[in-house]
C-alpha cells in the first residue's frame, strides 16, 4: 500500500480555504443567523438517496462526508483524517477521525459501509459508486472500499454533494425511502434540524459536538422557501434574506448588483458543470426518429438566445461535457441555425406542414416555474411548423413523475457533469440507467450500445489522455444521435449581503457544509 496522508494543520487549513495566504484579513465571528432563500419546496433531506440542489444545499449542512475539496480543487480531510490508494488501485483506505451524530451516537466504519451502498443501490447516479464491491471494516476507524476496477472519479463521489455518511442505526431499517428520518434526519455534520415545514422554511442550527473545534461559526441557518422568482428577488433587495444561491436570470443579477449592500459572483460553480438542454422523450412518436430530434436542434439559434435572453452571461453549449472542462471536445456537429435545412428534414421525415402552417404538436415540461429556454422555444419552434405547448408543473414531485417515467414528449432542464463524466454524465447516456420514477437518471430513455461501451471503457481508464479520446468518440456519437438538444452553460451567480464572510469557499456551490460561514456585524 502506498500512504497518500492528508495531515492538514488547522491554521494551514483554513488559510488554504480562506486563499488569503499565511494570515487572515478577518477573523471569523462566532454566532448568528444566516438566512438562505430556497427555491421550491423540500421533499426530504436525505441526499443519499436523492440527487440536486433542492434536497442536496440543505443535506450538505446536515451529513458529513469522508473528503471536502477547498478553492485549489484539492482533497481534504473531513470525516476521513486520512486514506490511500492500494497501488493496484483497487482499494482504497479511509482512516476516519472521532466524530459523533447529532443523537450522541459514534460515527464507525459500519455507518461509512452502510452508507456507500445505500447510495450505490439508491441513488440515481448508478454509475458513481457501480465499482465499489464491498466496504470492510477491520475497526470502527478504518473503511476499505473494495473496487472490481479502478475508479478515476472514487475520491471526488465521498465528498459533500455525493457521499453523506448516513447513520445505519436510523436509517438501516425498511424501505430507506419510506423513513420518517429523511423528513428530520441524524447527520454527523455542522448543523443539525431545529423545525422544518417542507414548503415554507427549514430552520437548522449549530451541533455543539460537531468534530471540527470552533466549527460552525453560525449559531442558525434558515431555509426561507420562496418558490416566486419576483418575491425571491425582493427579500434579498429587503434584506430579508441573506443568501440566494443559483441565480441564473441575467435582469434579476443585473439587477441586484446595482444594490451596494449586495454582491454577484459566478465563483465557486466551476465543479457543477450545469447545462441547459432540451431533452426528448427518444420512446415516443415523432421524437424516436433522429431526424425529427436533429431538425429540432438545428431549429434552435444559440448564439441569439445567449446574446438576447442572457445577455452574454452565458456559454454556448455544444454536447454532454461542459465547456472548459477536461473532458470537453468541440469535435462536434454544432448545430448552427439553419431553418432551411431543419424545414427540409422534418419533410423528410414524414411530416409535412398542415394548412395551418403547423406539422406537429409538442409538450415541453419544465419543473416548478416559467423557464427562459422553454419560452424561447414556444416562438422559435414555430418558424419550423412546430406547436409548442408550455407546460410547467405544481411542484417538483409532479415533473419528476412525468419525466422519469416517460410521460413527456421533451423537458427543459439545467443537468450538472458533477465534476467528473462518471457521476455526472454517464448516467444520462447508459441503458442500465433507464428507470421508471428516478429523476436525473436516463429519462430520455436513449440506448446506444457503443455509447454503453465507450462509457464503461472510460470509467476504469486511470491514464487522463485516454480518457479524454474516449470521451471525445462519446461526444462525438452522443451530439449526432441527438437524445438531448444543448443549449448553453448556466450562468449560476451567487448573490450574498455583504454581511456575510467566507461566502465562496467550495467550487461545489452551495453544496458546502456552511461550517465556513460566518456574519461580519
Amino acid at each position: 500500500m502506498r500512504r497518500f496522508t492528508v495531515s492538514i494543520s488547522l491554521t494551514v487549513f483554513v488559510c488554504l480555504v480562506f486563499g488569503l495566504g499565511v494570515s487572515l484579513a478577518v477573523e471569523p465571528k462566532q454566532g448568528g443567523t444566516l438566512t438562505i432563500i430556497h427555491n421550491s419546496p423540500i421533499p426530504h433531506l436525505n441526499n443519499a438517496i436523492r440527487s440536486g440542489t433542492t434536497t442536496g444545499y440543505p443535506a450538505t449542512k446536515i451529513f458529513a462526508s469522508p473528503l471536502r475539496f477547498n478553492m485549489k480543487y484539492e482533497y481534504e480531510p473531513y470525516l476521513a483524517e486520512s486514506w490511500e490508494f492500494s497501488d493496484d488501485k483497487k482499494s482504497l483506505t479511509l482512516h476516519l477521525r472521532d466524530a459523533t451524530f447529532h443523537d450522541g451516537t459514534p460515527v464507525t466504519s459500519k455507518d461509512v459501509a452502510f452508507s456507500i451502498m445505500t447510495i450505490k443501490a439508491k441513488h440515481p447516479f448508478k454509475t458513481m459508486f457501480a465499482p465499489v464491491e464491498t466496504v470492510d471494516t477491520p475497526d470502527p476507524k478504518t473503511a476499505v472500499i473494495r473496487l472490481s476496477n479502478p475508479h478515476p472519479a472514487l475520491l471526488t463521489a465521498l465528498t459533500p454533494p455525493l457521499c453523506p455518511i448516513i447513520p445505519e442505526h436510523v436509517f438501516g431499517q425498511g424501505d430507506i425511502r419510506d423513513n420518517p428520518a429523511n423528513l428530520k434526519p441524524v447527520g454527523s455534520g455542522p448543523f443539525k434540524v431545529s423545525s422544518f415545514k417542507p414548503d415554507e422554511y427549514l430552520i437548522l442550527e449549530r451541533y455543539e459536538n460537531f468534530f471540527i473545534p470552533g466549527r460552525p461559526y453560525l449559531d442558525k441557518m434558515v431555509f426561507r422557501i420562496i418558490p416566486d422568482a419576483a418575491s425571491r428577488t425582493l427579500a434579498m433587495e429587503n434584506q430579508e434574506a441573506d443568501m440566494y444561491p443559483e441565480l441564473e436570470n441575467p435582469a434579476n443579477i443585473m439587477r441586484m448588483e446595482k444594490k451596494a449592500f449586495l454582491t454577484a459572483t459566478p465563483e465557486g460553480y466551476s465543479m457543477i458543470g450545469p447545462l441547459g438542454w432540451l431533452e426528448f422523450n427518444t420512446k415516443k412518436e415523432p421524437f424516436d426518429n433522429k431526424m425529427v430530434r436533429q431538425a429540432i436542434s438545428y431549429g434552435i439559434d444559440r448564439k441569439t438566445f445567449v446574446k438576447n435572453i442572457f445577455r452574454g452571461m452565458a456559454t454556448i453549449a455544444t454536447g454532454p461535457i461542459a465547456p472548459g472542462t477536461p473532458f470537453y471536445s468541440a469535435d462536434v456537429n454544432l448545430y448552427d441555425i439553419d431553418l432551411e435545412k431543419a424545414n427540409k428534414m422534418l419533410d423528410d421525415a414524414g411530416h409535412p406542414k398542415g394548412a395551418d402552417g403547423v406539422r406537429f404538436k409538442m409538450t415541453i415540461d419544465a419543473e416548478t416555474h416559467p423557464d427562459l429556454l422553454q419560452q424561447y422555444l414556444l416562438s422559435q419552434l414555430k418558424k419550423i411548423g412546430i406547436e409548442v405547448n408550455a407546460r410547467v408543473s405544481p411542484d417538483f414531485p409532479t415533473w419528476a413523475q412525468r419525466t422519469s417515467n416517460g410521460e413527456h414528449d421533451a423537458t427543459i432542464n439545467v443537468v450538472y457533469n458533477w465534476g467528473d463524466p462518471v457521476i455526472g454524465v454517464h448516467r444520462t447516456y447508459i441503458t442500465s440507467n433507464i428507470k421508471a420514477g428516478v429523476p436525473y437518471s436516463n429519462t430520455s430513455q436513449y440506448s446506444n450500445p457503443e455509447v454503453d461501451a465507450l462509457l464503461e471503457k472510460a470509467g476504469y481508464e486511470m491514464d487522463a489522455e485516454k480518457r479524454k479520446a474516449l470521451y471525445a468518440e462519446f461526444q462525438k456519437i452522443v451530439v449526432d444521435d441527438c437524445p438531448l438538444a444543448y443549449v448553453y452553460v448556466s450562468p449560476y451567480h451567487l448573490i450574498y449581503n455583504n454581511r456575510v464572510g467566507n461566502p465562496v469557499n467550495t467550487p461545489w456551490g452551495f453544496f458546502q457544509p456552511g461550517d465556513l460561514l460566518y456574519v461580519k456585524d
